[in-house]
């Protein structure tokens, strides 16, 4: 036997194996209907973000979406919201995804406050080291 045959009987087998498993078929039917509803919709989104933003702000936001990928998806986001209520007209420039960056990293970044208590961190005199040699 040669290999093409021998491939068209392994492949013959394992056909009628997943053919006897019940249920086998409307979970693989069930996982390509997913993964193309998954794909369908990834598409649409890359569609609107092509039609909405210029060469240079869809780099950037690859770069953020590679460096950040929660900032990039929840910026991707925003932008798809703010073309369908309209906010955005034309295509955006990469000037203008900064300035919508930056109002959305200042809302985003919380003040870390440190405080020091100097009355514990103190030496006390006791605590001192005795120098006489």
């Amino acid at each position: 036997m040669d290999d093409q045959e021998l491939e068209a009987i392994r492949a013959k087998r394992l056909s009628q194996l997943q053919g006897s498993i019940p249920g086998y078929n409307a979970q693989n039917q069930n996982a390509e209907a997913l993964e193309e509803k998954k794909r369908a919709a990834e598409d649409m989104k890359n569609n609107m973000l092509a039609q909405i933003l210029d060469q240079d702000a869809r780099a950037r936001l690859n770069t953020i979406k590679v460096a950040k990928p929660e900032r990039g998806q929840m910026l991707e986001d925003m932008l798809i919201q703010m073309a369908q209520r309209g906010q955005i007209i034309g295509k955006m420039s990469e000037n203008e995804l900064k300035g919508i960056l930056e109002r959305v990293s200042g809302q985003l970044q919380k003040k870390t406050v440190v405080k020091f208590d100097r009355r514990r961190t103190v030496l006390d005199s006791d605590d001192e080291l005795d120098l006489d040699v």
